[in-house]
């Protein structure tokens, strides 16, 4: 990464640490690391470079943060703390990381601006994303927006590649910690019509 992208995540993410502080001090918390682990803010950076200092994330099949209902942030951190949804890449990241800590970080995200991704519009594949959505009434559960509510989560802006791989492990019931009802909802669903509802998702802000 060039120089000035690197001061200038480290910039993004001092200030977010100093949001979350704020916020955990607003919850009269005190930030308790695990005996022999690693500190708050450097479990911090490690999330922080994954889904973006923001929450909006640039990194391939890691889910954008930002904007998402704050109970379903709340939810997905507890059941990855307790290991009851595992992620290989975020274990042990939330080891001693308290309930408090949990709900201070998820306000934030939740209160964060959605860029969306970047990737152009393919016309055809929207269309039919959008008609798929529309007909399958996913906006009965993630709202007409798509802005997800309550543990329902957020589908409009998230990250195309992410979205397609979560639609394709529900519909092949390889999911873990996670609302089984995709798993019905997505079945028979062609790897194409998974590809043009995430594009339609990834698309909308």
């Amino acid at each position: 990464m060039p120089v000035p992208e690197v001061q200038a995540v480290a910039r993004q993410a001092a200030a977010f640490f100093m949001v979350l502080g704020m916020a955990a001090a607003q919850a009269q918390t005190a930030a308790t690391p695990a005996a022999g682990g690693p500190s708050a803010p450097a479990r911090l950076a490690l999330c922080a470079a994954c889904h973006g200092a923001d929450g909006n994330s640039a990194l391939a099949l890691s889910p954008s943060l930002a904007g998402q209902p704050r109970v379903f942030l709340e939810n997905t951190l507890i059941l990855i703390r307790e290991g009851l949804r595992p992620i290989v890449a975020m274990k042990g990241l939330l080891d001693g990381v308290s309930d408090a800590e949990i709900v201070a970080l998820s306000d934030h995200y939740s209160r964060q601006a959605v860029r969306g991704e970047p990737a152009p519009r393919d016309e055809a594949a929207f269309r039919r994303g959008e008609a798929l959505a529309s007909r399958n009434l996913c906006g009965t559960c993630h709202l007409p927006n798509y802005a997800g509510q309550q543990q329902m989560p957020r589908l409009a802006g998230q990250r195309g590649d992410y979205l397609a791989q979560s639609m394709r492990e529900f519909r092949d019931n390889k999911t873990q910690g996670r609302d089984t009802q995709m798993n019905g909802v997505l079945r028979g669903y062609s790897d194409r019509d998974i590809d043009d509802l995430a594009h339609y998702f990834a698309q909308l802000r």
